[in-house]
């Protein structure tokens, strides 16, 4: 490019919209050779694969975006140190060395996404999982086994499933709900009759057969759950962790292990009667926001024709996160919460 044709190209950089100016930049990034400081000149061949101390792209632009949002928020995932610079690729994506510790890593390194192959799919595979297609459709898009896509699926959902609130604020509303005992997946030893597409429980509530997971939300919309292994005030107090305090308010419909966890937790607690609706004097003391999670969990999981139980975490993760992003999900969001940078910026490191 000669000079006349590089002034035009900086003065229509002002009329760029965000998403131009974002793309360009991340195209830019990506093109540089590495060891090059930032102010050097961008690599005028951003395509050409480069090994054995070559520059080699990342695949898509959007893949490359994701990849510095994550080292950008993150630092040195050995030491947590911001000093870092670009120092080459490896196997598709960029590689980075810390000043501090001197240790290089990826954007990949330390998280469950660490040495998944085929990375030329994590974007097909994160969109499929916005939709919540089957593994059939999901394996047909990426064009990987149906094996394949199983297991990239729940690679994806480890860091979902640990993504969760710091603290809830406010009013919480706190309720369990079940979901059926299912060994989907389990060839032999099954401890009763397999069943087909699900099943259905012969009693609802509290029963052997069925599951009991506790969801609690505050009035913002962030999101606690945990499957628990009894309901009981400890199984409570380990599913919600230091999340609620005596600085909330919690609201329940009278479950007793509920209870003896707020008592014991010294936290204000108002019971309200079944179904949950509030009261004239009370207009906010309610469990609407919960149930109706509930509602909607329940729905999202009927696709699948029966979760196994030993997966639930992920799911409620994967469900989790679909609520968190709002209107801000996307494919690149997505991948980023596989990376370890969820909703909830609970780095799973």
């Amino acid at each position: 490019m000669d000079d006349s044709e590089f002034s035009a190209w900086l003065e229509g950089m002002a009329r760029l919209s965000a998403a131009q100016y974002a793309l360009a930049k991340a195209r830019l990034e990506a093109s540089r050779v590495p060891g090059e400081r930032l102010d050097a000149e961008p690599d005028p061949m951003p395509a050409v694969k480069r090994r054995r101390g070559r520059a080699e792209t990342s695949g898509t632009d959007a893949l490359g975006e994701v990849e510095r949002l994550k080292v950008a928020s993150a630092g040195c995932p050995h030491c947590g140190a911001f000093e870092i610079a670009p120092w080459g690729w490896s196997h598709g994506l960029r590689r980075h060395r810390c000043a501090e510790c001197r240790r290089t890593f990826n954007a990949a390194t330390k998280t469950p996404m660490a040495r998944l192959r085929k990375r030329e799919g994590w974007m097909t595979q994160a969109q499929a999982l916005i939709e919540g297609v089957s593994l059939a459709k999901a394996a047909e898009r990426c064009g990987v086994h149906s094996t394949t896509a199983f297991r990239w699926r729940h690679r994806f959902l480890t860091a979902p499933a640990l993504d969760k609130p710091i603290a809830l604020k406010g009013i919480v509303e706190a309720d369990e709900t079940f979901i059926l005992e299912s060994f989907k997946g389990r060839r032999s030893d099954l401890p009763r009759p397999a069943r087909r597409r699900g099943g259905r429980a012969k009693h609802p509530g509290l029963f052997f057969e069925n599951i009991p997971v506790l969801v609690a939300r505050d009035r913002e919309g962030a999101t606690i759950d945990a499957v628990l292994p009894e309901v009981t005030a400890v199984c409570v107090a380990a599913g919600l962790q230091d999340a609620v305090t005596s600085a909330n308010q919690l609201v329940c419909d009278g479950a007793m292990a509920i209870r003896a966890f707020a008592r014991r937790r010294r936290i204000p607690v108002h019971v309200v009667p079944s179904p949950g609706k509030p009261d004239i004097a009370t207009p906010d003391i309610h469990l609407n926001n919960v149930n109706a999670y509930h509602s909607r969990l329940k729905e999202w999981l009927r696709r699948f024709h029966g979760v196994a139980t030993k997966n639930l975490p992920n799911y409620l993760g994967w469900r989790r996160a679909i609520e968190a992003w709002g209107e801000k999900l996307t494919p690149q969001n997505c991948l980023l919460g596989s990376l370890g940078n969820g909703p909830y910026q609970q780095l799973t490191l």
